[in-house]
């Protein structure tokens, strides 16, 4: 073989070795990028997605229970509803109120200040104020159910209320977790709730097979209520039998009127007494006491064995009912008063 030839053999057998050892090469390039993800997919793989919204329940204009889509993690609240307002400082996120409506309740003082704006009462919102906040969502409560569609120019409005048909404390419960569920806080409610079944039930031996007239003074008269509204745990929950019901059907605003007589005449074992003129501050109203102690109520059992209840926290039963905070004021009021 001439030298030449043999040299075209080497060059080719050498090409030959070249290209099979690019093709494996390439071929185990192809299977490592087949068998591994990328990095960005196996981030993409791993993580959970924020959602931007959340679907809840809560009352429409209309009062009517309605679904709502509101922000996820909202950064910016208003609040025009102490007993939302309660729940937020109690999962921990009261941080984000940036509005507020006016309040004279001790425990939520901490948001009446000069860094978070005063948009108005839980009676009537101010508008402009709360628009200057640029809100992600806006809290609401019964009082203001007539804004709801001027509110909700502005921001999704959640509004919720108790439901004495399902009671005060399981409305607190399911509010709590509406609330929660808007900033992926469920898991903390249950804690936060831990005791207050216990409480009732404790309450609710003492009452069996006790009557009760439960009202409220306003104006220099005694309003009968009943278990339809303010003040209806006491009969509804805590079983007190509620002999003042009868007065009228409907007492779930401010009760019906009752002479002193009417009280006399019924004879209750317990006489419930929420100052209305206190929650209110009403200027130069006198106090309750002041009205309810006169000849015929102090003719009564009631009052001769030491059983006419002052609930210490009127503006609580009043104004904030549904709260976390108001919830254990208003058991501690009943507590202090029936189980000392």
């Amino acid at each position: 073989m001439n030298m030449k030839k043999m040299v075209s053999l080497t060059l080719a057998g050498v090409m030959a070795l070249s290209l099979m050892a690019c093709s494996a090469q390439n071929s185990s390039a192809s299977s490592e990028s087949a068998s591994a993800p990328s990095s960005s997919a196996s981030q993409a793989a791993g993580e959970t997605q924020t959602p931007e919204t959340v679907t809840i329940t809560s009352l429409n204009a209309s009062k009517e229970a309605a679904e709502l889509e509101v922000p996820y993690d909202p950064q910016r609240i208003a609040i025009l509803d102490m007993a939302s307002l309660d729940i937020l400082d109690a999962l921990g996120v009261g941080d984000r109120v940036v509005g507020t409506a006016s309040t004279s309740l001790e425990y939520l003082q901490d948001y009446i200040n000069d860094d978070i704006a005063n948009i108005g009462t839980i009676k009537e919102a101010d508008l402009e104020a709360v628009m200057a906040c640029e809100p992600d969502v806006i809290f609401i409560g019964g009082r203001l159910a007539a804004s709801y569609d001027a509110l909700s120019e502005i921001a999704p409005v959640v509004y919720l209320a108790t439901d004495t048909e399902l009671g005060v404390v399981e409305s607190v419960r399911q509010n709590a977790l509406t609330i929660a569920s808007i900033f992926g806080l469920e898991e903390k409610v249950d804690s936060l709730m831990a005791d207050f079944d216990a409480r009732i039930a404790a309450l609710s031996e003492f009452a069996a097979g006790k009557t009760a007239i439960v009202g409220m003074v306003t104006s220099g008269s005694y309003n009968v209520l009943g278990n339809d509204g303010r003040c209806s745990m006491i009969g509804r929950e805590i079983g007190f039998e509620n002999i003042g019901v009868d007065a009228n059907i409907d007492t779930s605003t401010h009760g019906n009127e009752a002479s002193f007589e009417f009280i006399v005449e019924k004879a209750p074992d317990y006489i419930f007494v929420m100052d209305r003129d206190a929650a209110i501050g009403t200027d130069g109203a006198k106090l309750a006491q002041e009205i309810m102690e006169n000849e015929l109520v102090m003719s009564t059992s009631a009052y001769k064995n030491g059983n006419v209840v002052y609930l210490a926290h009127p503006a609580v039963w009043y104004t904030a009912e549904g709260g976390i905070t108001a919830l254990d004021l208003m058991l501690q009021d009943l507590e202090s008063e029936l189980l000392a």
